[in-house]
């Protein structure tokens, strides 16, 4: 610019074009061009760039180009690839260079462009993301679920062991239940979850279980185009946020209930910023989101899928690859099955027959041993081979009971130590093994013995438990030596 000015100003003092060209060490065309132009122009093309070597190529990489957005992003052709294919299949004798700068200008055209939009109050998206925790010592891949509200930049957060159908359901039961409102639309990518097919025509066929939760909320809900997770950028970017601040480092926790609660503590905390761009808290735009949204109904959804089985030969139902037990009475029988995020309930007819914690693994077997006990009692040879019994982890007093039954009573101890087992049907564990101390420190071994002393604890009374006539309780008497039969003894001996 500085060489510009000077040759200007020498030019409107009266110096020649050729002059100016033999003082400032430059070409005419250069001093017509400083003379035309007040400032450099930059460099101007006239005309396309001619690519000879390309000519009759352009159409085939089109060609290649158009097909790839059919398949998975990772298997679509590289400029790489695009060369070495031409140069094996169509004898191309050009350079890389030139392939890679076609490739690059064709995409700089067929670019996306976008609209910036607006996000009225009382509308959300939803999305889940995953991260790696500790969840009681043990590094596993978390999945969270993220409603965000666009207009205010509030959101909710909450994590699970999987993204199922049940989760997906549940994070909505706790996001609505943490804003206090149902928003009047949530859009959504098109989840397998939530959508079970796309019409030709663009519509969606929802999930069972999410047209449940729709009619019990009454939201509406709107969905993004297949594999374009822009149409949701706030929630995209929430979740992003969330993995960056909250899940850096990675976070350690005793169970899934306390890092939910430290999520939680970490919205609501969110709420006193203020973005950039924005004069007013998130929590100040947030009251007008709510002032838009529908009241809670009376009770929230039941987050759960249904299903329905028989149990088999070994007292077991399976639910999603996983076997549960039920008590061996209802074997054969069919029952109800209701999966939530944390447990699996059965049910027979109108009754709750089992709870177990959610198995997330597959193909996996969750015992409950008192289920078996009964069945085991009459075959009572099954009792050390007993897959239920095998990682029961039962107090050491246990084992010394049937140690000391079976010593006594052999298979009858056994028996009747399985006996004592079955008390859990009815008492806790705690009352149980209290019991069983008692019993062992009276010496009182048999299962009438440890029924009277549970019966005892649960009802706050002293035990009156006879140990002189108790039947199960064979007492070793020792009699005093005499004299007499000494003196026997020394007769024999002398004979």
């Amino acid at each position: 610019m500085e060489l510009y000015l000077k040759v200007r100003l020498a030019r409107s003092e009266g110096m020649s074009q050729r002059d100016l060209a033999r003082h400032f060490n430059i070409s005419r065309d250069s001093v017509r061009k400083m003379l035309a132009f007040s400032s450099p122009p930059g460099y101007r093309r006239t005309k396309e760039i001619k690519r000879p070597k390309l000519d009759g190529f352009s159409e085939i990489i089109d060609g290649w180009l158009e097909e790839d957005k059919k398949l998975p992003r990772k298997q679509r052709h590289t400029a790489k690839r695009i060369h070495e294919r031409l140069k094996a299949e169509h004898e191309f004798t050009g350079g890389y260079t030139i392939i890679k700068d076609y490739v690059r200008q064709r995409e700089r055209r067929t670019r996306e462009m976008f609209v910036p939009l607006a996000h009225p109050p009382g509308h959300a998206q939803a999305d889940f993301g995953e991260a790696l925790v500790v969840i009681g010592g043990v590094e596993q891949k978390a999945h969270f679920f993220v409603l965000d509200l666009p207009h205010s930049d509030a959101y909710f957060v909450r994590a699970y062991p999987a993204a199922t159908a049940e989760a997906w359901m549940d994070g909505h039961v706790h996001a609505f239940a943490f804003f206090g409102g149902v928003p009047l639309s949530v859009l959504y990518d098109n989840d397998r979850c939530l959508v079970s097919k796309i019409q030709p025509d663009g519509t969606r066929v929802r999930a069972t279980q999410f047209s449940g939760l729709l009619s019990h909320y009454l939201f509406r809900d709107r969905y993004g185009r297949p594999g374009k997770g822009n149409d949701k950028g706030n929630v995209e970017g929430m979740v992003g946020y969330v993995r960056r601040n909250h899940m850096v480092p990675i976070p350690h926790f005793p169970d899934w209930e306390s890092f939910n609660a430290y999520l939680e503590e970490q919205c609501r905390a969110r709420q006193g910023d203020t973005l950039r761009g924005h004069t007013e808290m998130i929590g100040a735009r947030l009251q007008r989101d709510l002032a838009e949204m529908r009241p809670l109904p009376a009770a929230p959804f039941e987050a759960c899928a249904q299903a329905s089985g028989r149990v088999s030969s070994q007292s077991l139902v399976r639910y999603n690859t996983n076997d549960y037990s039920v008590p061996v009475a209802y074997g054969h029988q069919d029952v109800w099955v209701r999966a939530y995020v944390d447990q699996v309930v059965i049910g027979c007819r109108g009754d709750v027959i089992a709870r177990h914690p959610r198995c997330y693994p597959r193909e996996d077997m969750v015992f409950d041993p008192i289920h078996y006990l009964p069945l085991i009692e009459r075959k009572i040879n099954a009792l050390d081979q007993a897959a239920p019994l095998a990682e029961w982890d039962l107090p050491e007093e246990f084992d010394t009971l049937r140690r000391l039954m079976e010593a006594r009573m052999l298979k009858i101890g056994r028996r009747e130590y399985v006996q004592v087992l079955r008390l859990l049907e009815t008492f806790g564990m705690e009352e149980l093994h209290a019991a069983v101390k008692q019993a062992l420190k009276m010496g009182a071994v048999g299962f009438d013995a440890v029924k009277h002393l549970v019966l005892c604890q649960v009802e706050k009374r002293p035990p009156r438990l006879d140990l002189d006539v108790y039947p199960y309780l064979p007492r070793a008497r020792v009699e005093t030596t005499s004299a007499a039969s000494y003196m026997s003894l020394m007769s024999e001996a002398a004979e």
